[in-house]
């Protein structure tokens, strides 16, 4: 006689769909305003800082300097790709933060306008 009985079924921990998804890597595509790429994998509940920062590294610049843009909306230091609701190969846009900036005055006929 088997050790095992047949009318007990086996069980597998299967974890659910959704939880599945919140830890399964995407890849994410960053792309600068000269059309520059790179490309990263990335966990959905790890925080985007770490890809901003690897970002950076990876290009010569300070973090500070360049700002993340996902759907048009700045990505913050806490936002996840899951927070975030994004897809595999979804795009991350990157801009050169503009620092300061000052009126143009132009002189014409003696007068500024």
């Amino acid at each position: 006689m088997s050790e095992e009985d047949p009318q007990v079924p086996q069980t597998q921990d299967v974890k659910p769909q959704d939880e599945l998804q919140d830890t399964s890597p995407i890849n994410v595509k960053v792309v600068s305003s000269t059309g520059d790429e790179v490309f990263f994998k990335i966990k959905r509940n790890t925080k985007l800082s770490k890809l901003q920062g690897a970002y950076a590294t990876k290009v010569g610049k300070d973090v500070a300097s360049i700002r993340f843009l996902y759907d048009g909306s700045r990505i913050n230091d806490d936002d996840t790709p899951q927070s975030l609701d994004m897809e595999d190969n979804d795009t991350i846009d990157v801009m050169v933060e503009q620092v300061g900036g000052s009126t143009v005055y132009s002189y014409q006929y003696g007068r500024y306008s």
